[in-house]
């Protein structure tokens, strides 16, 4: 026993079939094998067998565990952190979350055609975002990190209060496309507009009752971008932005998955 280093859960063989489905495919098909790996930590959490406050292995742990690459990993990790069953803590790990009863989100006939409106702007925005965020880490100036900064206090302060959060979470958005002192990444982000935040589109998500913490998650998504630009940590902002993003994207397609299955 160490009293002082928690032991991680262990890392238990994968049901038959799946473990050789997974071994030896580092690098081919990542988006199928990531659904396998998080659908293995699904069923782990389902079952009880990763609990609450457990901390899931290592990045390098789990690529070398399941011979899988980083991307698979990261993909997989995004889905459950979309599904609301872990969170990721900067510098310490990720963690499963305490089990929510109700929690899912669904979408009305109208919400579901239009999310597919959604999930294809997500798509633009992460390849376009990403990079981004890494020039802006190199490029930034103490004026760009103030206004940054300006818009996530406005965004804490109004989702604290019920308030509006759309327009400072955009303007935290079009700080960091400033910043890289590019004017088209900017451009850009102002064509769509408002239309960038999958909210102002899906009505479920501005209920804060059907899903509480979902501003909350949002806001720490936006804190660990900050801060790596403000550190000028180009590749830490870059994959910052694409968790965020990529967390977005994957809420929005669990909760087709959940209105097509109850419709």
């Amino acid at each position: 026993m160490h009293p002082t280093s928690p032991e991680l859960p262990e890392l238990r063989p994968l049901p038959v079939g799946v473990e050789s489905q997974l071994r030896g495919k580092a690098g081919r098909n990542g988006r199928s094998l990531a659904n396998l790996l998080s659908e293995e930590f699904e069923h782990k959490i389902r079952q009880g067998l990763l609990r609450e406050g457990d901390k899931l292995p290592t990045e390098s742990e789990l690529v070398r565990s399941y011979d899988v690459s980083r991307t698979v990993v990261r993909e997989a990790i995004s889905k459950l952190q979309a599904a609301g069953l872990v969170e990721t803590r900067h510098g310490i790990g990720t963690f499963v979350l305490p089990a929510r009863e109700g929690a899912s989100l669904t979408l009305n006939a109208r919400e579901l055609s239009e999310s597919v409106d959604v999930l294809a702007v997500l798509e633009l925005r992460i390849s376009l975002e990403t990079e981004a965020a890494g020039l802006a880490a190199q490029r930034r100036s103490a004026e760009h990190l103030q206004a940054m900064r300006q818009a996530l206090r406005a965004f804490e302060h109004n989702a604290a209060a019920g308030g509006d959060t759309v327009t400072h979470d955009l303007a935290f958005h079009q700080g960091i496309a400033q910043a890289t002192g590019n004017p088209y990444f900017g451009d850009i982000l102002a064509h769509f507009g408002a239309m960038l935040i999958p909210r102002t589109r899906i009505t479920s998500l501005q209920e804060p009752g059907r899903n509480p913490d979902y501003l909350r998650r949002v806001n720490r998504e936006h804190e660990e971008i900050y801060n790596a630009i403000e550190r000028q940590d180009a590749d830490s902002a870059r994959a910052a932005m694409r968790i965020h993003l990529t967390n977005s994207r994957e809420r929005l397609r669990l909760a087709q998955k959940h209105s097509t299955a109850a419709s």
